[in-house]
């Protein structure tokens, strides 16, 4: 198969999936150091990974809808790739690939696609079930005669984030960061168990930092944890950039987390992460490079809202039930955070 001299990527969110198009990247950039790569992203994921090196980036608003995909075909104007790889199934990004013209058209499996996705493409990936999702991700590059055997971010942080963060997380204090917020509400946990386990963290001796966006949801639940906390700690919701929360968990040795864009963030630059897994499938989304200091409650939750093990469910079940987050109590976590720490040495 000759090497193609052009590919276009299509992902254009959420933070967690642009960090798992990462590894894609530089697997291909490494096969094929000479080929003009493009990447379709968002405008807020663009914010993490926009200065990646290699690629150009074209914004897509998706909140400017039409105008908004015409834009995009606007500035891919004469452009013809070797290969799209269309790597999200949502109608919207669907219809978005139209205004991309490409030879190849790769897309998921009959399994995985929705809402016209075998409409808009010409060849599929490997049907599997099972995969981390950065790794159904990286089998983009099967149909082009490659394979993914090495997973590599290096996402650049610039000077200035360190250096903000270094004011922030200043000497060797062990510092627990908490990013409290999945954007999908039935993935958070309650604000009173966040805010025991951080002063758990406290008593031990551990700096204990709150972050999250500036969304009203996240300020609402970074109120709600603080109003529970008895030892006050450092609040930096909305007063970060990406780029310097990136910054931050390159210097925290623990994220506590619901399944979230934070969550693998952390992982690309090897911050324990102290997932809470009810409401999804930690081997399917949860932290890729080491998920032995999450809380897996996925196989109860299967067992409570489904009446059968997580084995006899399909493969990526969302189980986003009322009340599903409870089913992890404080000590899951503080369980969790004392192995971590023994793990860490800084127990």
């Amino acid at each position: 198969m000759p090497a193609p001299s052009s590919i276009c990527l299509l992902r254009t969110s959420a933070i967690g999936d642009v960090t798992h198009v990462v590894p894609l990247v530089r697997t291909l950039q490494k096969a094929w150091p000479q080929m003009e790569l493009t990447w379709i992203i968002g405008k807020l994921e663009r914010r993490l990974v926009g200065d990646v090196p290699g690629v150009t980036f074209v914004t897509f608003d998706k909140n400017a809808g039409l105008a908004g995909m015409r834009a995009v075909g606007e500035a891919l104007r004469g452009q013809r790739f070797d290969a799209l790889l269309q790597m999200q199934v949502a109608l919207r990004s669907n219809l978005l690939s139209l205004f991309i013209k490409a030879r190849q058209r790769v897309g998921y499996d009959h399994a995985r696609a929705k809402d016209g996705h075998g409409l808009v493409i010409n060849e599929r990936i490997p049907a599997r079930t099972g995969e981390h999702v950065l790794d159904a991700i990286g089998s983009f590059c099967e149909p082009l005669g490659l394979k993914q055997t090495d997973v590599r971010w290096d996402i650049p942080v610039p000077e200035e984030a360190h250096a903000w963060a270094a004011e922030q997380l200043p000497g060797d204090t062990p510092t627990l960061l908490v990013s409290p917020t999945s954007s999908h509400v039935l993935r958070n946990w309650q604000p009173e168990r966040y805010a025991a386990v951080m002063d758990h963290a406290s008593a031990r001796g551990w700096r204990v930092v709150l972050v999250g966006g500036p969304s009203p949801l996240e300020r609402s639940m970074a109120d709600a944890v603080l109003a529970s906390c008895r030892h006050a700690p450092l609040d930096l919701t909305g007063k970060d950039t990406l780029k310097q929360l990136l910054a931050m968990l390159a210097r925290a040795p623990m994220l506590l987390t619901p399944d979230s864009g934070p969550m693998h963030m952390a992982n690309t630059v090897g911050c324990k992460v102290l997932g809470l897994h009810a409401a999804s499938n930690p081997d399917r989304s949860g932290p890729y490079s080491d998920r032995r200091w999450c809380v897996d409650k996925y196989d109860e939750a299967s067992r409570k809202y489904f009446g059968k093990p997580a084995s006899e469910i399909p493969w990526g079940s969302k189980i986003e039930k009322p009340g599903v987050m409870d089913l992890i109590s404080v000590d899951d976590a503080i369980d969790r955070f004392e192995a971590c720490a023994r793990h860490l040495g800084l127990a």
